[in-house]
């Protein structure tokens, strides 16, 4: 089968800030922008690369709001004030985006390792935003399976509508990039041929810590993507596996949706996933989940039972 093209795409460019260390001088544009809890109250966070600021309390609604009103700019160079980051709860940077699409079968690794053929289109579904937590939060275990499955992957965040979009213009709607732990309860995923149910279990992924800036992130076909659970290495590839690439998405996306500033892209997952390994590996109670994309974040999520305090 040949491979839908939409063309070549040029994509943006921008720095290499990487964790928390010594303070960095802050560009107009480029940063890593999240959501939290401080004392009760939804806030938005900057990683100023030596601390963690909190932005004034009126300054946004939300992030959602900041992208759809055009001023991450503004978000870059705010005053704020510096703050613990023991005293966060971490949230999905995007708590309410009006939508969530998640790509399958989109590394060339994962094809193999499933028998699935060369798609020509990409196969899409959707998670709801309650089915997502935040970096550091639970993932929780369903009590109804025992078939608890990790896929890291990369997340874009839409920064401004786009409908029918050309693939040569499908970057310039990215606002930036995040981090994502796609997990599937597969067992309920095989009930049917739509995969909604194993997708969809509350709490079961997550996606964090921060919203980072396409100008931050540059070329996102060079980034790398590693999934390690308790300290070991289980997924690692690069985002030029990609079947599909970011402007393929959008492009075949706005097809027949309008995206929305805030809107979220799963781009897929490596080959490696639990269920295919011999033995299998299953999420459990106690573990530690982490997904790794120098230049984007770090995502890390423990995992609990259903009920555990979850």
């Amino acid at each position: 089968m040949e491979i839908m093209s939409f063309g070549d795409v040029p994509t943006p460019r921008g720095g290499n800030r990487l964790t928390y260390g010594k303070a960095q001088q802050r560009t107009k544009e480029p940063m890593r922008i999240g959501t939290c809890l401080h004392e009760g109250r939804a806030r938005i966070v900057r990683d100023d690369g030596d601390r963690l600021v909190l932005l004034p309390e009126g300054f946004a609604s939300g992030v959602r709001a900041l992208i759809a009103d055009g001023r991450l700019d503004e978000a870059a160079t705010v005053a704020g004030a510096p703050v613990d980051p023991s005293s966060l709860t971490f949230l999905p940077p995007v708590t309410d985006p009006d939508k969530i699409i998640a790509v399958g079968f989109n590394y060339r690794g994962h094809l193999i390792e499933t028998g699935t053929p060369l798609p020509d289109y990409p196969s899409l579904f959707v998670r709801f935003a309650s089915s997502q937590v935040g970096h550091g939060q639970p993932v929780v275990a369903p009590s109804l399976s025992g078939e608890f499955d990790f896929e890291g992957e990369l997340a874009v965040i839409i920064g401004r509508p786009a409908w029918r979009v050309d693939e040569a213009d499908a970057m310039d709607h990215v606002a930036g990039y995040s981090c994502f732990a796609e997990n599937s309860v597969r067992d309920y995923q095989a009930h049917a041929r739509q995969v909604t149910a194993g997708k969809n279990f509350l709490a079961s992924g997550a996606i964090g810590p921060w919203l980072t800036t396409a100008d931050e992130v540059g070329d996102p076909s060079t980034l790398e993507l590693t999934t390690r659970l308790n300290g070991a290495v289980v997924q690692q590839d690069t985002l030029g596996s990609l079947i599909f690439t970011i402007p393929q998405l959008i492009a075949y996306i706005t097809r027949f949706t309008r995206l929305l500033p805030g809107d979220i892209i799963s781009t897929g997952t490596p080959d490696g996933v639990g269920f295919l390994r011999d033995p299998k590996i299953w999420l459990a109670p106690g573990d530690v989940l982490e997904i790794d994309i120098p230049r984007v974040g770090l995502l890390r999520n423990a995992v609990v039972a259903e009920g555990a305090g979850a």
